[in-house]
Formats: structure tokens, C-alpha cells, sequence
């Protein structure tokens, strides 16, 4: 796996050095990471139990909401282990692994909003058409291209990855392993690579923002034809997506899309995108979301009550 490499390992200087602060680091992630997979596996279980939540969105949700566990995951649990530990190393297989994982999920859970917006551009300005456009079968098919566009991303940054050679210092300033602070560790000029990284995440973050926002103006435009309640319920689902989409593509955005530079405040904004969005999902879409509310409160109402009976 590895290409003219002498470095077999890197050390992660993660988000501090300053022992009580590691301390304060491990319990605020571990609730973060805590509520993020019990927050969207909540979800997951209430779509795939309930009957009421059989539509296209929430079949995109139960995917958006299994990505976002799996996003976090990639990075969290490490954060939360190598808070505890004074050297904290992790191999060069390890390294590409997260590389790889990290841009898969990240890549399922952008690919996953664009279909989020798709299908509610659809719901308000192609109603008649609908159940048609957005069929069962449309929608799975969109899902497995979605996999497919996230595994060729994440195969893209891995093969740049691996390219990089490694022969001096192995101190990564970070809490995980990516392309940017990787760059810097680099015993080559890392230009062309850099500019291959902008055109591949950058580009894709860019792109799917400016996607995202151009199609949520459309529909909250075309809201206009509609009565009151459903102007009302539309503007509340968009007003939800649209929060998701600025607090994951904003981060994302200034990460990815500028020369190979690092600036002081880049782990803080990388922990806001790969830990604060996942955690934060699950309570936008349930506390902005009555049907997902009521479905969470019949299936545990049903759940108490044959345990009780028991």
C-alpha cells in the first residue's frame, strides 16, 4: 500500500496538548459522539419501523442519517481515544483508511442533500407529476448512483493520497488524517496534487452549494402559488434543509477550496463539519419535523406498552 515511503506511522497532535484541556476534549466529544449515533440510529429505526414515513424524503433522510453516523464515526471515536493517550500515533494503513472513509461518507452525505433538494423541488413545483418522477424505484437507483459517486471520490483522493511520499518529520497538526494537513508532510512539490484536491472536493463542495441554493430559491419562489398551510409546511421542511446545507457546505467550502495554506482555526472548522453537522441533523429534522416527531413518539409509545404488558 505504501509508495516510496520511510515513514510507517504519524503521530496526531490532535485538537490540544494541554492535559486538563484533553480531559475537557474527551467529555464534550464523547457526548457529541453519543448523541450523534443515538440521535440519528433514532431516526434511522423510526423510518424503517413506521409506516407513515414512507415517502421519498424520508427515504433520503434514512440514508443522510446513516451516512452522518458513519462520518463521525470516522473521525470521532479516535478523537475521544487519543484525548486519553499521551502519544498518539496512528499507522500509515490506518491513515489511508480514514482518508478514504472520511471522504466517502462526507461525499454520501453531500450527494444525499442534493437528492433531499431534487425530490422537494419536485413535491412543490411538479406535484401532479410526483409520484411518478420520484417513484420507489427512481429513488433506489438514485441512492446506488449516490454510493457510486462516493466511492469514485473517495478512490480519487486515495490514489492522490498514496502518491505523496513521506521521509521526514511524521507530526500531523490534526485530529485526523486528510489531504490538507498530509500536503505538509509531503518530500515533493505538492501543487499539482493541491490543485487536483481543489478541483476534486473543492469543486464538489462548490458546486453542490451553489446546486443547493439555486434550487431552494426556485422552490421558495414558486411557494407563492400555494394556499397557507401548504406554503406553510413546505416553507418549514426547505427552512430545515436549508440550515443543514449552510452549516455542512460552509466549513466544507473553506477547507477545501484554497491553496495549500493551513490557518490556526482549520481543526476547529473541520470539527464543526465531520462532528457538530451530524449531531446537529438529527435535532433539525426531528424538532422542525412534526411527522418524524409523532412516528418517534408512537413507535416508543408502542415499544413501552408491549414491555409493560410483558
Amino acid at each position: 500500500m505504501q509508495q516510496n515511503n520511510s515513514t510507517t506511522e504519524f503521530i496526531l497532535l490532535g485538537l490540544t496538548q494541554d492535559p486538563m484541556k484533553k480531559k475537557m476534549v474527551f467529555v464534550m466529544f464523547f457526548i457529541f459522539y453519543l448523541g450523534t449515533v443515538v440521535g440519528n440510529l433514532l431516526i434511522v429505526v423510526t423510518i424503517k419501523s413506521s409506516r407513515t414515513l414512507g415517502s421519498p424524503m424520508y427515504y433520503f433522510l434514512f440514508y443522510l442519517s446513516l451516512a452522518d453516523s458513519c462520518f463521525s464515526t470516522s473521525t470521532a471515536p479516535r478523537l475521544i481515544v487519543d484525548s486519553l493517550s499521551v502519544k498518539n500515533t496512528i499507522t500509515y494503513n490506518e491513515c489511508m483508511t480514514q482518508v478514504f472513509a472520511l471522504h466517502f461518507f462526507g461525499c454520501m452525505e453531500v450527494l444525499v442533500l442534493i437528492l433531499m433538494a431534487f425530490d422537494r423541488y419536485v413535491a412543490i413545483c411538479k406535484p401532479l407529476h410526483y409520484p411518478t418522477i420520484m417513484s420507489r424505484r427512481v429513488c433506489t437507483i438514485l441512492i446506488v448512483l449516490a454510493w457510486i459517486g462516493s466511492f469514485i471520490h473517495s478512490i480519487a483522493q486515495i490514489i492522490l493520497a498514496l502518491r505523496l511520499p513521506f521521509c521526514g518529520p511524521n507530526l500531523i497538526d490534526h485530529y485526523c488524517c486528510d489531504l490538507q494537513p498530509l500536503l505538509k508532510l509531503a518530500c515533493m512539490d505538492t501543487y499539482v496534487i493541491n490543485l487536483l484536491l481543489v478541483s476534486n472536493s473543492g469543486a464538489i463542495c462548490s458546486s453542490s452549494f451553489v446546486i443547493l441554493m439555486i434550487s431552494y430559491i426556485v422552490i421558495l419562489h414558486s411557494l407563492r402559488n400555494h394556499s397557507t398551510e401548504g406554503r406553510k409546511k413546505a416553507l418549514s421542511t426547505c427552512t430545515s434543509h436549508i440550515i443543514v446545507v449552510i452549516i455542512f457546505f460552509g466549513p466544507c467550502i473553506f477547507i477545501y477550496t484554497r491553496p495549500p495554506t493551513t490557518f490556526p482555526m482549520d481543526k476547529m472548522v473541520a470539527v464543526f463539519y465531520t462532528i457538530g453537522t451530524p449531531f446537529l441533523n438529527p435535532l433539525i429534522y426531528t424538532l422542525r419535523n412534526a411527522e418524524v416527531k409523532n412516528a418517534m413518539r408512537k413507535l416508543w409509545h408502542i415499544k413501552i406498552t408491549s414491555e409493560s404488558r410483558r
